[in-house]
């Protein structure tokens, strides 16, 4: 089994738009792990005037990273080379409560399938205080390019 570092080094994102911050568990069925909103993020400027909120489209994009890059990164173990292509294929997402600056997201997946380079995952968020956040289903294409 890989270690968790291993997996966070391999993923193809940077500041200010790498939002894994630990994984706290990974199996070949599923993974867990958590972000915390840094109260400088730049998408706080101007998403509610005086009362920043975290974008769906944010919230969407952390259970992304965690959830299905994460765990396809795990999955795809020794044949991830710097030549793999990941993209995101389709979301469905339902959002049940609001998250503020400085609070810590937890990302639960769950893979439903990984085959022809394709792995689809039922996720989950919850806040610190265990409540949903949201929840629903996103897919991700992961393949080597052989021709880079």
């Amino acid at each position: 089994m890989k270690n968790f570092t291993h997996i966070q080094s391999k993923l193809p994102y940077s500041k200010p738009f790498l939002f894994v911050d630990e994984l706290h568990a990974v199996t070949e069925n599923g993974i867990e792990g958590s972000y915390t909103f840094p109260a400088d993020s730049f998408f706080y400027k101007g998403h509610f005037k005086d009362k920043p909120v975290t974008p769906g489209a944010i919230l969407t994009e952390v259970m992304a990273q965690i959830g299905v890059v994460c765990l396809g990164i795990f999955l795809l173990n020794d044949s991830l080379t710097a030549n793999t292509e990941i993209a995101m294929t389709s979301t469905q997402i339902d959002f049940y409560k609001p998250v503020f600056p400085t609070e810590t997201v937890t990302v639960r997946s769950v893979k439903e399938y990984f085959r022809f380079n394709k792995l689809k995952c039922r996720v989950e968020m919850v806040n610190t205080s265990g409540e949903l956040v949201c929840r629903g289903t996103i897919s991700g294409m992961m393949k080597a390019n052989n021709h880079a």
